[in-house]
């Protein structure tokens, strides 16, 4: 896999696999990997594995060696594969290591959490990062404190693909797009499709989503309308999503991911609980009010699935 093709996947959607848990507690493997090839034949570009939406800081070691490995078994082929690293610098390389080794086709490091981390040296942990594992990387940058002169060492690495970039400091975004000007590295709007449209304006291409695991084809249409500056009809498109993306929000993101799973449970996919710190589960309100939404989209939410959702 070369790193042009990383890159051109990364000016898609990269699609966050949820991790589905069986009954008790433990990662389901057939269910995750039905998942991930759904979202693959649905033509999402790129799939990345283990990232937030994949609950990526509840999974132990073993478990994040799995869920990418699982990943890269269901895609086929049919998508790029990102599989997720961080956490120490030394787990990190060592699980992007891995993971290249399995067949994974790029990987894309966490912001690292440390409440002590200078800027600079966090800008060091994605270079060593790219240094020390042999697949394309994608900087996961969350913070708004890493200035333009460390982002910019990141994206002139030889082997950064892109910047997935998740603050709303469009000011940050714009300074380093002008900065980065003829880098070969793409900035990916890393704040879903709500934020796709502005970032899009500015010079970034491609969007996360964790949508695709419930609506795909609502994601590849809002590609699509930015792709060929259709800015009215993205507009249009994303507003339909709103209340969804809204609904991610609350808890101070709290219920990013289960909106996202108790969702696919509405709709008959028994993927389980969000493991804490996150929300476990919604409560009835706002389960009725996002079976509202499922339904408005066209979607089917039986009975049956409002009472798997509330289990």
């Amino acid at each position: 896999m070369t790193i042009e093709r990383v890159r051109q996947a990364l000016r898609g959607i990269s699609g966050v696999h949820v991790t589905p848990y069986e009954a008790g507690g433990s990662i389901d493997v057939p269910l995750m990997a039905d998942i991930v090839e759904r979202i693959a034949r649905a033509g999402v570009h790129n799939i990345v594995s283990a990232g937030n939406t994949g609950e990526f800081y509840t999974l132990t070691p073993a478990e994040i060696r799995l869920v990418h490995e699982t990943a890269v078994r269901a895609a086929k082929g049919r998508a790029l594969v990102t599989a997720a690293v961080g956490r120490s610098l030394t787990e990190a390389v060592a699980t992007g290591r891995e993971a290249a080794a399995m067949g994974a086709d790029a990987v894309m490091a966490h912001q690292p959490l440390d409440p002590f981390a200078a800027p600079q040296a966090q800008a060091d942990y994605f270079l060593a990062i790219a240094e020390g594992v042999p697949a394309p990387l994608v900087a996961y940058v969350r913070s708004n404190d890493i200035g333009p002169k460390d982002l910019m060492r990141i994206a002139a690495h030889p082997n950064v693909a892109g910047i997935k970039f998740a603050t709303q400091n469009l000011m940050l975004l714009a300074e380093c797009l002008r900065a980065s000007s003829g880098y070969p590295a793409i900035w990916v709007c890393g704040l879903a499709e709500g934020w796709a449209a502005p970032f899009y304006a500015l010079g970034a291409r491609g969007f996360t989503s964790g949508l695709v695991n419930v609506a795909p084809e609502r994601s590849l249409a809002i590609h699509a309308a930015l792709e060929s500056g259709d800015y009215g009809r993205a507009r249009t498109l994303v507003a339909a999503i709103a209340e969804f993306e809204t609904m991610r929000t609350k808890f101070n993101n709290g219920a990013n991911v289960t909106v996202v799973k108790e969702a696919m449970m509405l709709t008959g996919v028994p993927v389980g609980p969000v493991r804490p710190p996150g929300l476990v589960a919604l409560d009835a309100e706002d389960r009725q009010r996002l079976g509202d939404v499922l339904c408005g989209w066209g979607l089917k939410v039986p009975a049956a699935g409002f009472a798997q959702a509330a289990e």
